[in-house]
């Protein structure tokens, strides 16, 4: 039997968080006088007290949590606090419709950078923060985040953090979770500070700045600004943000290695190297193909491919140049990225780089089987045998992808969405990219997108971003039987 107290008390916890995180926009506001003073003063505090009474109706109850509870808690904290977190736009008027605030939100918190705004600059700066907040919350995760301040769930914590973190490797930097915790969010502020100085030197006003390294950072893509990045003209902006978003799509224990001077760890990282070859090959694959068709200088089609490569594979979603009007062959490659997601252990979304690898290697491994069929040929990677049920882990995980990708698009067809436009939506929403192809292409955004679609992709976002088991274990018979 679930125990529902358990549930009411880390889900209250988390709208308290929340509520808090709320009045972080109120200084902006006042410094530049706008109009969103009082209704993130108002939602702050409804949403810290509704959190307060379902903390406190359930406080004195067990809190151990069970596997179970743990997928629920995880699953429902993610919808609960979109819900809540679309409240400042719709009650400013910012974003009338709560359907549209609750889509920018949920884009915020699953770090999908997904959009539905088409004059960003007319948002007040109180709530421009609240919506690059949210994915700062959203790219390290809410629950790992809880699990770092307040030491009240004992061993029960495990089982949130391995639901919020799921993935084919969970690297511990120490044996609890708390500890673990603490450090990973630890190394996620100090390179968001040092982003912060980097573009504030470049020239970004302290404000935009702030805001970009958030987004950067959690590899969101809320941009301060409707052209995206493409509004500043600063090389320097652009490499800055180049590198962070490298680095935030790079497995969190290896930066924790690379602090404490382990270079080795990083030389030996195989997933890292891949990560790092894909993007080298692409980029220059691009830039030859764009200096050869007069698209610029060398450098300038050097910079715009690299910023497109890196953003796109590592799910943040900025540009600084359209990849649409690049031909079919590159809009193809950049639609293939859409499925290809960063390191796992970063903040990244998509189906992440390890799983690639790993299947790869177990494809090739076949053949030899074939050749061999009485010998066993483990797939290894890192310099350890990789187990069985990873494998078969990874193959149901992409089994699933796909499958629930082809569903979606059919899904948007029927809404009457075009074809391109149909699976761009979908296989963004599902990887947490934010630009795709179609109508929701890098100069577009999913205004236009029915009603019904934009509630559609916005539980697609939370899929893709607790990589589908999370969610579709609650769905499944078994998990309800006791």
């Amino acid at each position: 039997m679930v125990k529902k107290e358990v549930i009411f008390n880390f889900v209250g916890f988390l709208l308290i968080l929340e509520g808090i995180f709320m009045f972080l926009g109120i200084p902006f506001s006042i410094y530049y006088q706008d109009n969103d003073i009082y209704v993130l003063l108002f939602t702050g505090l409804f949403t810290s007290l509704f959190g307060l009474v379902l903390f406190l109706i359930s406080k004195n109850k067990d809190k151990d949590i069970r596997k179970r509870e743990g997928y629920i808690v995880v699953s429902i904290g993610w919808i609960v606090t979109s819900l809540f977190g679309a409240l400042p736009f719709v009650i400013h008027g910012s974003i009338p419709s709560y359907t549209d605030a609750f889509f920018e939100t949920m884009s915020g918190f699953t770090t999908t950078g997904a959009s539905i705004l088409n004059d960003i600059e007319a948002l007040p700066h109180g709530l421009l923060f609240w919506r690059s907040v949210t994915q700062w919350l959203g790219g390290m995760g809410m629950i790992v985040l809880s699990l770092a301040i307040l030491p009240i769930l004992g061993i029960g914590g495990m089982q949130l953090f391995v639901a919020e973190v799921p993935g084919p490797t969970k690297d511990k930097l120490h044996p609890r979770v708390r500890e673990t915790a603490v450090r990973l969010w630890g190394i996620y502020v100090l390179l968001t500070f040092v982003e912060v100085l980097l573009l504030v030197i470049g020239g970004m006003t302290l404000f935009d700045a702030v805001c970009h390294s958030f987004t950067t950072m959690a590899t969101g893509g809320f941009s301060t600004k409707q052209a995206s990045i493409a509004y500043y003209q600063s090389p320097f902006i652009h490499y800055v943000i180049i590198f962070f978003m490298f680095a935030a799509g790079v497995n969190f224990t290896l930066h924790y290695h690379l602090l404490h001077g382990r270079f080795e760890n990083l030389k030996k990282n195989e997933e890292f190297k891949f990560y790092l070859t894909v993007i080298l090959f692409w980029t220059f694959f691009i830039a030859v193909i764009l200096y050869l068709t007069n698209y610029g200088s060398a450098e300038q089609s050097f910079r715009d491919s690299l910023f497109q490569v890196v953003s796109i594979i590592t799910t943040t979603g900025f540009v600084t140049a359209d990849y649409e009007i690049w031909g079919t062959l590159l809009l193809l490659i950049f639609f293939l990225f859409l499925f290809s997601g960063s390191c796992a252990g970063s903040t990244g979304g998509g189906i992440k780089i390890v799983r690639h690898l790993l299947l790869f290697k177990n494809s090739f491994l076949e053949l030899r089987r074939l050749i061999h069929p009485r010998a066993v040929i483990p797939v290894r990677y890192n310099g350890h045998s990789v187990p069985q049920d990873i494998i078969s882990n990874i193959l149901a995980f992409f089994l699933f992808y796909i499958f629930i990708f082809i569903m979606g698009s059919l899904v948007m067809a029927a809404l009457g969405l075009d074809f391109m436009t149909a699976i761009g939506s979908v296989a963004t929403s599902l990887g947490n990219v934010g630009p795709a192809i179609g109508s929701v292409g890098p100069t577009d955004n999913f205004a236009n997108i029915p009603t019904l679609g934009k509630w559609f992709l916005s539980f697609f976002m939370l899929l893709g971003r607790l990589e589908l088991f999370t969610i579709l274990v609650i769905f499944s018979p078994a998990f309800w039987k006791s």
